[in-house]
């Protein structure tokens, strides 16, 4: 059963194809390996092994039809973020605790639709805040990677950090995942895995557990660039629900890997060599730019002028949306209830043992920044910089068909290196927030290992709906990293 767990998304749908195995038998093995290791990892909030074998024989009933879809008994978690029908979604957090949507969202119908069968919910930080993974009710996720010669626990990032735990430790062969700030790509890099943020509004946010509205984006986590495209093609597409969702067609994104790249003009920004940039990040990114180089990539340097105010940028406009998206969670209509003498008794105590520390430093933030007097000041001016941003990358892209850069600033640290020093976790997300404040897609690969054997990894910015370049672009990146490291199983 463990060489079912160990295939790619790809393998096991061709697997499945051919009737090598069955769905159920794909599904029990997944469960199997869940059981063994979510005590350790912590990577999975709930299990739903009863569901997944349900699941299962349903779709292996289909096949027999011919009525196989293109997910078709491809065993996959979900990211706590997202509604279930009649199962559990709390998005890490205490005040949604036994809530159990009456609807599904989009992503998920998408996915079901499709043929996939669903192993349980993911563990998450709390509404998505977080770099790490910590600020979970549930507790923390940890890193099935080990740095070499230590036994200390790390982080596999945040906020999709059980989605890459997961799919890093072969629980499940691909995981949905959503990104804010970086929280699909930055996990991605800390667990040898690829992820990829879509365009804004390629994917539904329907159903999806706000944090930010206008930054945040599901996609996928995946084992390769292929099983990426294959997972984010079932992911998207239009829906009505979503007055943010992109009324255009969905390709078919598998269809770009292995494709050349060329003649492809791909950009490296000045701005993200930053002071003080391990040498280890400036070397694997070096590399990167002579694996485009032989592909037949042309290589410029560009210019975007207005990174180095991202990060401000970002922790204004997100803790504003989510002081906004968080006032729904006042213990009247769902999740957690504390009585109190009054109605904002009430409130102020449902919220006050519901909420974590870091969203109730992100919910302070965001109401100040948005209180009278304070709004021009900051809002508004942090809205201009985020105008500023996106054209930048307009006027990148007039020169260049892609940008390469480092993902994350480091490898995995340690669980508990960062957690009392906010601005250190913020800083996690310097590469990677620029493309949520712009809306473009942006994919982390896996490219090689830190001096302490973890993964790095090298992101792609591309243009608004140009995911296929990226996919593109990936695929050759990844035959060139031959990137074949796998976490040592201490679990």
């Amino acid at each position: 059963m463990a060489a079912l767990t160990n295939m790619t998304l790809k393998a096991a749908l061709d697997g499945l194809s051919t009737k090598a195995f069955s769905a159920e038998e794909l599904a029990r093995a997944h469960v199997s390996a869940i059981a063994a290791a979510n005590p350790h990892l912590n990577a999975f909030v709930l299990e739903t092994p009863d569901k997944a074998i349900e699941m299962a024989r349903a779709s292996d009933e289909r096949r027999a039809k011919g009525e196989a879809g293109p997910l078709e008994g491809a065993s996959i978690g979900v990211k706590d973020l997202f509604c279930t029908e009649g199962v559990q979604s709390t998005a890490g957090s205490k005040i949604l605790n036994g809530f159990k949507p009456p609807y599904e969202s989009t992503v998920t119908a998408n996915l079901w639709r499709d043929g996939a069968v669903m192993l349980g919910k993911l563990n998450m930080d709390e509404f998505a805040m977080g770099s790490s993974n910590e600020t979970s009710a549930f507790g923390p996720v940890s890193n099935p990677w080990k740095a070499a010669g230590s036994n200390q626990a790390l982080t596999p990032g945040g906020s999709s950090g059980g989605s890459a735990s997961a799919v890093a430790a072969d629980l499940c062969l691909a995981a949905t995942a959503s990104d804010t700030g970086g929280s699909i790509r930055q996990p991605a890099a800390f667990t040898g895995t690829v992820g990829i943020k879509p365009t804004y509004g390629r994917c539904s946010r329907y159903g999806m557990i706000a944090f930010a509205s206008s930054l945040d984006q599901a996609g996928p986590i995946a084992k390769t660039v292929e099983d990426a495209a294959i997972l984010l093609t079932s992911m998207s597409g239009h829906d009505a629900k979503d007055s943010t969702s992109l009324d255009i067609e969905t390709p078919d994104f598998a269809s770009f890997v292995g494709k050349s790249i060329k003649g492809l003009r791909i950009g490296i920004p000045d701005e993200y060599r930053l002071d003080g940039m391990p040498s280890e990040i400036s070397k694997l990114w070096d590399e990167g730019i002579e694996w485009l180089k032989a592909a037949g990539c042309e290589i410029k340097r560009v210019s975007l002028p207005h990174t180095k105010y991202a990060l401000p940028a970002y922790y204004i406009i997100a803790p504003a949306e989510a002081s906004s998206n968080l006032a729904r969670y006042d213990g009247m209509r769902y999740g957690l209830r504390v009585d109190g003498g009054s109605l904002i008794d009430t409130y102020e105590k449902t919220r006050a043992e519901g909420f974590g520390a870091e969203v109730k430093r992100r919910v302070l933030i965001g109401a100040y920044v948005l209180s009278a007097g304070y709004y021009d000041a900051y809002y508004l001016k942090a809205q201009r910089v985020r105008r500023r941003i996106a054209e930048d990358f307009d006027k990148a892209f007039e020169e260049v068909d892609a940008l390469l850069t480092p993902t994350a600033p480091s490898a995995a640290f340690a669980l508990g290196d960062r957690v009392s020093d906010p601005i250190a976790m913020y800083l996690n997300d310097v590469f990677t927030v620029t493309t949520n404040l712009a809306g473009l897609p942006g994919l982390s690969l896996p490219a090689g290992l830190s001096g302490e054997g973890l993964p790095l990894g090298l992101q792609l910015i591309g243009r608004a709906l140009d995911e296929g370049t990226l996919f593109s672009i990936a695929g050759v990146m990844e035959d060139a990293a031959q990137f074949r490291a796998k976490p040592t199983r201490w679990w």
